[in-house]
């Protein structure tokens, strides 16, 4: 009965001292791979973010000018005196009418009133000198002259032809600049100002960005089939490629202030001294470079002087944030999702 009970103690003493092994190995190598993870370094690299404050547009260009080429009454064209792609003066006659009769009752016109002058009274001279400017006037709708100066787009007529009172027959264009009215939504109105740039991006030069300016914008909005209030903004081009004609389609950006890049970084890259000077060190060369930064929204700062970009940096503080990601020891990080992104968000 004894034997059964020492026996019986040997083996309670015995699970104990494994149980004591087991939580003393625990602890052990728990400590050992605390130890690992403090002493494992991680880095961080300088890299460049481009800052774009933006209104983004798109629409079609115009011609400066533009001249529908209509006859201001009915007749038949006795002479056309131009041809597409021809420049034209203002004032030039482009297409004459028929004007027979116009001349005949403007010459009977002016027989009548030379009878009057020697015979009639003066109040009956000044009526028809009011007539003869209606006669004269007759005679100028025979005309279709040019109202500008500028370049024959598009020619359809021909001597012969019988035009009615508006037909269209042509166009004359402006391209000392081009222009372009642009939608902006209510929100980014009071963001414009004049001469402001704009980046226009035409499918027909892909590889080329043309320049132009904010003009004018009016003091009231619209609404649109959408259901959004807009402005429309006026842009013009004063130099383009010639490639670029009226009517063509762009994409592009107004520039409400010049695009700047940044040198960022994690702000647990950057330790600070006894008087509060911001450093780094070089991961390569365990360098100390004295630098000044600027907050840069929770997880970053904007490096304003001592770095170039593209260093590696050795972490020197701790993350505090919850959700930060660890990802690899010994490796560049990169943010959580909902960290800077690489490129600010367009405006």
């Amino acid at each position: 009965m004894a034997k059964s009970k020492s026996k019986k103690k040997i083996t309670i003493t015995i699970i104990i001292i494994l149980i004591l092994a087991v939580i003393g190995g625990g602890l052990f190598f728990g400590r050992k791979l605390m130890k690992k993870a403090k002493t494992s370094e991680v880095f961080y690299t300088v890299r460049e973010e481009t800052y774009e404050n933006i209104i983004e547009i798109s629409g079609t260009v115009s011609a400066a000018q533009s001249q529908t080429l209509q006859a201001l009454s009915s007749g038949t064209v006795t002479a056309v005196n131009v041809k597409a792609g021809d420049r034209v003066k203002k004032g030039d006659i482009l297409i004459q009418l028929d004007d027979t009769t116009e001349k005949y009752n403007l010459a009977k016109h002016d027989y009548d009133m030379d009878t009057t002058r020697i015979s009639g009274s003066r109040r009956q001279l000044e009526l028809m000198e009011t007539q003869r400017n209606a006669l004269l006037r007759k005679v100028e709708d025979r005309k279709v002259t040019a109202t500008f100066d500028g370049i024959i787009a598009q020619l359809d007529v021909a001597v012969g032809d019988s035009l009615e009172a508006k037909d269209s027959v042509g166009v004359i264009v402006n391209k000392d600049y081009l222009t372009a009215e642009v939608e902006i939504a209510e929100t980014d109105v009071s963001k414009l100002k004049l001469n402001q740039k704009v980046l226009f991006t035409f499918p027909a030069m892909k590889n080329e960005v043309v320049t132009g300016y904010v003009v004018s914008w009016p003091a009231v909005g619209e609404i649109t089939s959408r259901g959004a209030t807009i402005v429309k903004a006026k842009v013009r081009i004063d130099e383009y490629p010639e490639q670029i004609l009226p009517n063509y389609s762009f994409t592009g950006k107004i520039e409400l202030s010049p695009t700047s890049t940044n040198l960022v970084v994690e702000r647990w890259a950057i330790g600070y001294d006894d008087n509060k000077q911001a450093y780094v060190i070089l991961a390569k060369t365990g360098e100390k470079i004295p630098v000044k930064v600027k907050n840069y929204g929770n997880q970053y700062v904007k490096i304003m002087s001592g770095l170039k970009g593209n260093e590696v940096l050795k972490q020197l503080t701790e993350p505090k944030q919850s959700g930060w990601n660890r990802q690899g020891s010994g490796k560049n990080r990169t943010p959580a999702p909902g960290g800077a992104p690489a490129q600010m968000p367009r405006r």
